[in-house]
């Protein structure tokens, strides 16, 4: 289960696969096959392969509850046939990981099955914390932290969040070919941009306006996600600060490019990435996270108030 875990993150993402290397052993194959439950999680939702082209979507519902059929099935220690998600059981009883837990990133998938769109920025985060924060809160009960720590889990939150804004603005041309957007429509009628206009190229420069938007709020809770690293074992604090230097360097190229932002794939290299694991060993040595100028708006326990209402 373990080498199975090991390919999925290495085909799944090579940023996080590099930072992941960084942890001892246990943690990092405790990383691995919880990454390896999202991964298949996300494909079975989309009837894709590894990320990627999206298959059929005419019963997406229908796999939505099924994942979340074999989710219960794995945390009861039942054998579900899927290596993917017989690894998370095994992480999950080991680590203390919860139907809740599951539930908080399993909604998200819920979210694209209803074909959601966000209207609000209080919506995106919500989007944004089921399938990115919600994530690194359980990540954060891999590496150690207990379930009552709330500080140092709403830390663990932001550097989910962080990430997936990142991720929103380097993909908005491709989610738009798979007739999804995560942009707030508030955002798109500010820009004055017609329904479904938003990556046609004369709206390019309204595009990198709300991209730089996301880039923003990206900076605010990769700030705010250092803290918490602060208070992770040494090996831990250096792959996380790893982690965030390179998806935080895919949201700025984003923003330095402006409306050429999607011209073609924005990436790291794989010598970025050694440069970024030099440069978060250095800043995990010294371990003085900076001061935050702001703390973010959007709070894990807001989220999840948001998200239980809707």
């Amino acid at each position: 289960m373990v080498e199975a875990s090991r390919l999925a993150i290495k085909q799944g993402s090579k940023s996080f696969s590099a930072a992941s290397r960084l942890f001892d052993r246990t943690t990092r194959e405790h990383v691995w096959m919880l990454y390896a439950w999202c991964r298949r999680c996300d494909d079975l939702t989309d009837a894709q392969d590894m990320g990627g082209e999206l298959g059929d979507q005419s019963d997406i519902a229908a796999r939505v509850e099924h994942l979340r059929k074999l989710t219960a099935k794995a945390l009861a220690g039942e054998e579900t046939g899927d290596i993917a998600f017989d690894a998370f059981g095994q992480v999950a009883r080991e680590v203390g990981l919860t139907m809740e837990d599951t539930d908080a990133v399993i909604a998200g998938f819920q979210l694209d099955a209803e074909d959601w769109r966000p209207r609000t920025e209080a919506d995106l985060m919500r989007y944004c914390w089921h399938v990115a924060g919600a994530v690194g809160v359980m990540m954060a009960q891999v590496m150690g932290v207990k379930r009552e720590d709330d500080d140092t889990l709403d830390r663990a939150c932001d550097l989910g969040l962080a990430f997936q804004l990142a991720n929103i603005a380097r993909d908005v041309v491709e989610d738009d070919a798979a007739a999804r957007c995560y942009l707030p429509a508030e955002w798109l009628v500010e820009e004055d941009i017609e329904p479904g206009q938003h990556t046609k190229p004369h709206h390019r420069r309204e595009l990198a306006d709300m991209a730089a938007r996301l880039v923003r709020r990206m900076e605010v809770h990769a700030a705010s996600s250092r803290i918490g690293a602060a208070r992770l074992p040494f090996r831990c604090r250096w792959a996380i600060l790893s982690a965030a230097r390179i998806y935080t360097a895919i949201g700025r190229e984003v923003l330095a490019k402006g409306p050429a932002a999607w011209d073609a794939r924005v990436y790291t290299s794989k010598t970025q990435k050694i440069g970024h694991a030099m440069a978060a060993f250095v800043e995990a040595l010294v371990n003085r996270p900076p001061k935050l100028d702001d703390e973010p708006r959007w709070r894990r326990s807001d989220l999840a108030e948001n998200a239980a209402s809707a």
